[in-house]
């Protein structure tokens, strides 16, 4: 099957992905296209809302309508790397055997992630950049495709554990799930107080979200628009020469070379699901705040003066 046929088959595929995860999830559509894109590109997302906006609804649905295997991980301050990753157990016949933790499917959610403490947190470091875990010596390679979806809930700071910017880094794109419109509430107070329950049919396997994987890396991108995303990564670092005054004077750190690596890929996920063969400027900045809000650092000047992330990334368009 060449590029040009299977770029048409995501977009009809994408179409019919969309139509089945509304059977459940009302509105939202931002945050869909973002964790859908960011599982196009073997990328993983960190969802950030207040309780009760269907963050875990939403990353349960994805899983059935992709046809993949998801299970969730409850993440508490006393939770352990072992729970996560798996542990070695000695069986009846004195062999020390691995028991795979909840770290071996297609698609993880870690609820809540900022719950545990950063030795547990570091577990997923691995598992999220190489697709592999370490225990006692071996490495065991996960599922494919294998994808992180965390949850966060940004009011709550009591009990907390900050996540570490390396972390952060790893997350293709940070989601912000805002309140549903009046309409969409109606809708949702009336479907989820009925005795009916919608069936999300699968709509790809395993074996097409790879190919699909594949093909959004081959789709070629111009230089300019390469360009143009690294540029616009490199203006969010206040030591830059080309850096804007907003940055220099609200930013601490800036973001790194891989989010110019994420902007390029997410750019032709962008464009390939609505149906173009080639990313362009306009693509980047579509995905841009989702890429680069959690990869800068904002001062104590910004906090103080309510200087928000948006504001400064769409400075750099």
């Amino acid at each position: 099957m060449s590029d040009v046929t299977t770029i048409n088959k995501l977009v009809q595929s994408y179409k019919l992905l969309k139509e089945e995860i509304s059977k459940v999830i009302v509105g939202q559509q931002d945050a869909i296209d973002h964790v859908l894109i960011s599982i196009l590109c073997g990328g993983h997302s960190l969802l950030i809302g207040v309780p009760g906006l269907a963050k875990t609804l939403l990353v349960h649905t994805v899983a059935e309508a992709l046809g993949l295997n998801f299970k969730r991980i409850q993440f508490t301050p006393d939770l352990m790397p072992s729970d996560i990753l798996g542990s070695e157990i000695l069986d009846e016949n004195r062999h020390f055997k691995f028991i795979k933790g909840a770290i071996f499917s297609n698609i993880v959610l870690a609820d809540e992630i900022n719950r545990t403490p950063p030795k547990t947190q570091a577990a997923l470091l691995e598992a999220m950049q190489e697709r592999s875990v370490t225990i006692a010596g071996y490495t065991y390679k996960l599922d494919s495709p294998f994808f992180v979806l965390a949850t966060q809930n940004p009011i709550e700071q009591e009990g907390t554990y900050p996540l570490p910017e390396a972390q952060l880094d790893r997350f293709m794109f940070s989601i912000y799930l805002d309140y549903p419109s009046f309409k969409e509430e109606v809708i949702i107070a009336k479907n989820t107080t009925n005795d009916e329950s919608a069936t999300v049919n699968p709509i790809l396997s395993p074996e097409e979200i790879i190919e699909f994987q594949h093909v959004i890396r081959r789709i070629p991108i111009a230089d300019n628009v390469v360009e143009y995303a690294v540029n616009m990564t490199t203006k969010t670092r206040p030591n830059s020469n080309i850096a804007p005054e907003i940055v220099k004077n609200y930013i601490d750190w800036g973001a790194g070379p891989r989010a110019s690596q994420n902007l390029v890929l997410a750019a032709k996920a962008y464009g390939a699901i609505h149906g173009k063969f080639s990313p362009d400027i306009e693509d980047i900045q579509a995905v841009a705040p989702g890429i680069l809000y959690h990869r800068i650092v904002k001062n104590y000047k910004a906090e103080a003066e309510g200087i928000n992330e948006i504001e400064i990334i769409k400075s750099l368009f």
